[in-house]
């Protein structure tokens, strides 16, 4: 049997790309370019870029990205909007647990849960942060977010996925916090593409900051900075907070 993570992103992209989590793009990618002082000659990978949105407009912006994710109807969805906008991007199905690359790229992106923290067990998720590592180059900067471990200790997950939800997009039911291994046990309900309804048992990792400092330095990052994260409006005056459903990494080798 599949994943759940993996089913979940089966015939998806078009729903996906209208989920309220996706609506953060351009934001998103301001940061990101400020982070790395527009500087358009840094090659980028994008780990679980999903439908594209992020890696197709920083080449709209002139970087050269390289996307990456598990999931071939998601990629297929970004092929097709990459063409239609006659962009060149390479977008690949690879594992991000096992990634081909060795000191390629200048920067790292997992951007919205690309692929990290949905993993199974906490060895899984390591080997993702220990993968985006080795495919950067000496002094890379690894930049993504993740579950704020903060946030379920103060208030109910499945209230918050409730009212930042739109119509039509997927909800969170039964969700129940783990407090001692920290994951979100749910039963989250799609619709694909096709109008088939999937109701899928899940679980996702929450992490707290001084887990995330630590897990990076242990696979090569040497300074580490950990801000709140609001959808399309990344920023370093955001001091991370339990009011903060996520959490932003900005993470330098």
């Amino acid at each position: 049997m599949k994943p759940w993570y993996e089913s979940l992103f089966e015939n998806y992209g078009q729903k996906y790309d209208q989920e309220n989590f996706a609506q953060g793009t351009l934001g998103e990618c301001d940061f990101i370019e400020s982070e790395l002082n527009f500087e358009k000659s840094l090659s980028i990978l994008d780990i679980g870029c999903g439908t594209g949105r992020h890696s197709i407009e920083l080449t709209k912006r002139g970087y050269q990205v390289t996307g990456i994710d598990l999931s071939d109807s998601m990629l297929q969805k970004a092929k097709e909007k990459a063409t239609a906008l006659n962009l060149t991007i390479t977008f690949q199905k690879q594992d991000a647990r096992n990634l081909p690359f060795s000191n390629q790229f200048d920067v790292a992106l997992m951007l919205c849960e690309g692929s990290f923290p949905l993993m199974e067990t906490d060895e899984m998720n390591f080997e993702i942060l220990k993968s985006a590592s080795k495919s950067l180059k000496e002094n890379g900067k690894f930049i993504f977010t993740t579950l704020n471990g903060l946030f379920p200790l103060y208030h109910s997950v499945e209230q918050f996925c409730g009212t930042n939800t739109a119509d039509g997009n997927a909800t969170y039911k039964s969700n129940t916090f783990d407090l001692m291994t920290f994951r979100d046990h749910n039963i989250t309900t799609v619709e694909d593409d096709s109008g088939n309804k999937k109701e899928l048992i899940c679980n996702e990792r929450y992490y707290v900051p001084s887990e995330i400092t630590w897990l990076l330095k242990s696979v090569g990052f040497k300074k580490i900075e950990i801000f709140g994260a609001k959808l399309g409006a990344f920023s370093r005056s955001d001091q991370l907070t339990t009011e903060d459903f996520e959490m932003l990494v900005v993470a330098e080798k």
